[in-house]
């Protein structure tokens, strides 16, 4: 017995469905894998310069300074900790990064 011409246009939609949900999967895990090679390749890069960036803890707050360029980079919520700081402290923590 042959398949008649409605059970051949479900087995190929439902083998079209079945392709565009596997490519969909297959690019979302190329877009992760994409996704940690780019954090691989650039954490603790400074985006200046691109060289490695040291972590200085002051005051509970840890800023990221560039060893070559000497640039100083803040994470989220980083710049509020440090609006927050009496002058005084807020001094130190400039002091640190003069040349």
């Amino acid at each position: 017995m042959t398949p008649s011409i409605k059970e051949e246009e479900y087995f190929t939609r439902l083998t079209l469905e079945n392709k565009r949900k596997a490519d969909a999967e297959k690019l979302l895990r190329r877009e992760e894998h994409e996704k940690i090679q780019l954090k691989e390749l650039h954490y603790m890069r400074c985006p200046k310069c691109g060289m490695k960036l040291s972590e200085v803890d002051h005051k509970d707050v840890k800023i990221d300074k560039c060893s070559h360029c000497n640039g100083v980079w803040l994470d989220a919520g980083e710049l509020e900790v440090i609006s927050k700081l009496d002058q005084s402290v807020l001094h130190a923590v400039f002091d640190i990064f003069r040349k």
